[in-house]
């Protein structure tokens, strides 16, 4: 798994660029509401994405991610939430959109 620094009063990440283009944003009304409940932002989670952090995948997952950069595949990111709550961020394999949905929406 990748790891991003953050701006420790801001707490976005530090990076000068992103690693991929994420296209179109868009989130699941149900996944913006969880988010919403936990006081967490889906702008940070989208940052930590297009900075090459996968959040809680298996490292199975993080190289098939990091061989999908260069081939111009699907982008996965995990991102477990305090509660059990669980977040996928989707970038399509054309970087035309990023998806921020719950597993069960897939």
């Amino acid at each position: 798994m990748s790891t991003v620094s953050l701006d420790a009063e801001a707490g976005l990440p530090t990076a000068a660029a992103p690693w991929f283009p994420g296209g179109q944003l868009f989130a699941t009304p149900a996944a913006l509401d969880l988010l919403q409940r936990l006081g967490v932002s889906p702008l940070f989670l989208f940052a930590r994405h297009l900075h090459g952090d996968w959040g809680d995948i298996g490292e199975d997952d993080a190289r098939a991610n990091d061989q999908a950069l260069a081939s111009g595949q699907r982008l996965l990111s995990r991102y477990d939430l305090p509660g059990g709550s669980t977040i996928w961020i989707i970038t399509e394999a054309d970087r035309s959109a990023t998806t921020v949905l719950l597993p069960q929406e897939y």
